[in-house]
């Protein structure tokens, strides 16, 4: 199982996105610790009220990637996500193929319908067809990174005998899909390489409007159900599922090391393949702690 740190972001309106501590060199000594990857979220511009409830503040997730790609050689590039429906595909196809080629072939490129809709009015984005818009990225993007001329027309655009370049390094570069509900998992057996479901409460659930998936024991059962639906779809590769670890008891990696390791066993016995770690700190000083205590616990 492999292990993607998240990169702290400050929850509330206060608070400089960088308090966890400099990026690249967050980025760096998460290599060092042994983590396998590192993500960013999004949220472009975020409601005030949400702001001061559960809501957290971003950087541009594919510019603090490329930083983060110049500061480390094997790390792997997370959106952890992109909102597919905010950007016009063409554009978010670049910026992806951008990220992949400078970082020589590392980007996972995380996606999702979105929920906020304060931020979706604010980018002037008709949330009802999010759903609609996020299929067009996903027909979009093998086109744009193919190298070759291509036509697409979509509800609100159309391109005619186009040709983008960079292609990515990868081929293709791997498209994960956050979400619970059964069209996020019909999409990536069919449309994707991964899966980014959350186990939560009803609460959660209803705050990101997707289905509840309340424990590990219900995850397995939709993994292979996902997995599955791919074989009978013709696909031979493996769906990656990548879920994040909540128990924050974890925050300090030393407590209790055997039950987290017990843990982490039965999602990966569940079929989840990457865990996101994150502590929400703010200081480099705490972050680095935390970082080389959990790699000399867990990674080492």
């Amino acid at each position: 199982m492999r292990f993607i740190y998240h990169y702290p972001e400050p929850s509330g309106p206060d608070g400089d996105v960088l308090d966890a501590g400099p990026l690249h060199e967050v980025a760096a000594a998460a290599e060092r610790a042994g983590f396998d990857g590192i993500s960013l979220s999004e949220h472009p511009v975020p409601g005030l009220r949400w702001l001061t409830t559960t809501g957290h503040q971003t950087l541009d997730p594919f510019a603090g990637l490329a930083y983060a790609a110049a500061a480390t050689t094997r790390l792997r590039l997370h959106t952890n996500l992109v909102v597919a429906p905010y950007r016009n595909p063409f554009l978010l196809a670049k910026a992806a193929a951008t990220v992949d080629k400078l970082s020589g072939g590392r980007l996972v490129l995380g996606l999702g319908a979105g929920y906020h809709k304060s931020e979706f009015h604010a980018l002037g984005v008709d949330m009802d067809e999010r759903n609609a818009l996020f299929d067009e990225v996903l027909d979009v993007l093998p086109l744009h990174w193919s190298g070759e001329p291509f036509g697409y027309r979509g509800r609100h655009f159309e391109a005619r005998d186009v040709v983008a370049r960079p292609r990515p390094v990868q081929d293709p570069i791997p498209i994960w899909i956050g979400g619970n509900s059964m069209l996020s998992r019909r999409r990536v057996a069919e449309r994707a390489q991964g899966w980014m479901p959350m186990i939560g409460s009803s609460r959660l659930s209803t705050a990101t409007r997707t289905a509840t998936i309340g424990s590990v024991a219900e995850l397995a059962g939709l993994i292979t159900e996902v997995r599955d639906a791919a074989a009978a779809a013709g696909r031979t590769d493996t769906i990656d599922v990548q879920c994040a670890y909540r128990d924050q008891s974890v925050h300090t990696p030393t407590a209790e090391p055997d039950r987290h390791r017990e843990a982490l066993a039965g999602m990966e016995k569940a079929g989840v393949t990457a865990v996101v770690i994150s502590k929400p700190t703010r200081s480099p000083a705490a972050t680095f702690e935390f970082l080389e205590a959990f790699g000399a616990t867990y990674l080492s």
